[in-house]
């Protein structure tokens, strides 16, 4: 008797289970409203001119601004549209300064001379594929230290805000 409640319950999991992985996968099928993608990250100035020595791999930064523009990109467009960006340069702000000793070779130091630069492309279309502008953007922040920036633990918050001050530009409503 308890043999079969175990299968009624197995079977009842089973198709819980199913019925939020369907769901899941029905809610994945409608695209984002906003996509990043990049060039081949060796080509780009922060991995060509670093000379810091940690570990952090291009292609985790880049994941991470690809999330934060989706999810702040996502509002700033009109409801059908979809925006796709190509970052094609970008220079991170800060730099490692290893002549200071050899435990500096892992810290990324921040000043002014070492500014937040984005070269990106942009397209931006209808929900049925028909252009509706597209061009290339240079985002530069040579003030970047001035103005204050939330999140002071997010290694990548003047990036970030550089993104949202061109979306807010760009694609504001109205």
């Amino acid at each position: 008797m308890k043999y079969l409640q175990m299968i009624k319950r197995l079977r009842w999991s089973i198709l819980v289970a199913f019925a939020f992985g369907c769901g899941t996968v029905m809610a994945d099928a409608t695209p984002p409203a906003v996509t990043m993608d990049w060039t081949d990250p060796s080509a780009f100035s922060e991995v060509r001119q670093n000379v810091c020595r940690n570990g952090v791999k291009p292609e985790e930064w880049l994941t991470e601004l690809a999330r934060h523009l989706q999810r702040r990109g996502s509002s700033m467009i009109a409801a059908g549209q979809h925006l796709a960006v190509t970052l094609t340069d970008i220079r991170r702000a800060g730099a490692c300064e290893p002549w200071r000793g050899p435990q500096w070779g892992d810290v990324r130091v921040i000043k002014n001379i070492y500014s937040p630069r984005i070269d990106l492309h942009y397209t931006l279309t209808t929900a049925d594929g028909k252009l509706v502008r597209s061009g290339e953007a240079t985002l530069r922040d040579a003030a970047f230290l001035s103005r204050s920036t939330p999140g002071r633990d997010d290694p990548l918050r003047f990036e970030k805000r550089m993104l949202d001050d061109w979306m807010r530009r760009e694609f504001k409503p109205g």
